[in-house]
């Protein structure tokens, strides 16, 4: 049956009800970010979901997230940890960090989670630098969309093989979606790029699941 618009929007209701379960924490967050002042974005619970899902599949110990915003994809992310594991998450906005903070305190993940303030672009090197190359299980890409291909080699260092690399927005996000024509959006353009330099490099083996506005899953080999 042809998919429009309506049924999308359905079939993402639906993933959300049967698969997200959000307990009443992750269910109110978005609410008391708007209040704070904090825009109101966020990855849907099925995607949250998955994230801890995917983290716990690779016995993630190590994590580093590009986007921290209010703190909701982190809450996922941190709960896929495993026992002694940490969360490293990018925000170049002090007030999302400090919003964030307190809702991985008060989540129960605050101590597993390390907020480094500052852009990706600017900071991912550096955790080259600290952390050392194949040192990461999982990295999350929730960051300035046009900065993607810009995130992909220091990704590409971090990761250990058989890590996973998992990027939202691959299909789509406010006011684009990838099927528009190149040149219409820089955001549309640059993630079509990271999109495609991922899914030739041989590096990776790379899937994207359609599932709110895209999440591409890639594994090193």
């Amino acid at each position: 049956m042809q998919m429009t618009p309506d049924r999308w929007t359905r079939t993402s209701t639906y993933l959300d009800d049967v698969f997200g379960r959000e307990d009443e924490r992750l269910a109110t967050l978005m609410t008391r970010a708007v209040q704070a002042g904090l825009p109101d974005i966020a990855v849907s619970a099925s995607v949250g979901r998955l994230l801890t899902l995917l983290g716990r599949m690779v016995g993630a110990r190590t994590i580093v997230e590009v986007g921290t915003l209010g703190g909701y994809s982190g809450i996922w992310l941190a709960r896929g940890l495993g026992e002694g594991g940490r969360l490293v998450t990018i925000e170049p906005e002090d007030l999302h960090a400090d919003f964030a903070r307190c809702e991985f305190d008060a989540s129960g993940v605050g101590a597993r989670v390390q907020i480094r303030r500052g852009f990706g672009l600017d900071v991912l090197p550096q955790l080259v630098e600290e952390l050392g190359a194949s040192s990461v299980d999982l990295v999350f890409l929730d960051g300035i969309k046009t900065e993607y291909p810009g995130y992909a080699a220091s990704a590409r260092a971090l990761l250990r093989p058989g890590g996973l690399l998992v990027a939202d927005n691959a299909l789509g996000g406010g006011g684009w979606w990838i099927d528009d024509a190149p040149g219409a959006n820089a955001s549309r353009d640059a993630v079509d790029a990271f999109n495609r330099a991922l899914a030739a490099d041989d590096a990776f083996e790379t899937a994207c699941v359609p599932i709110r506005e895209g999440v591409q899953i890639a594994r090193k080999t």
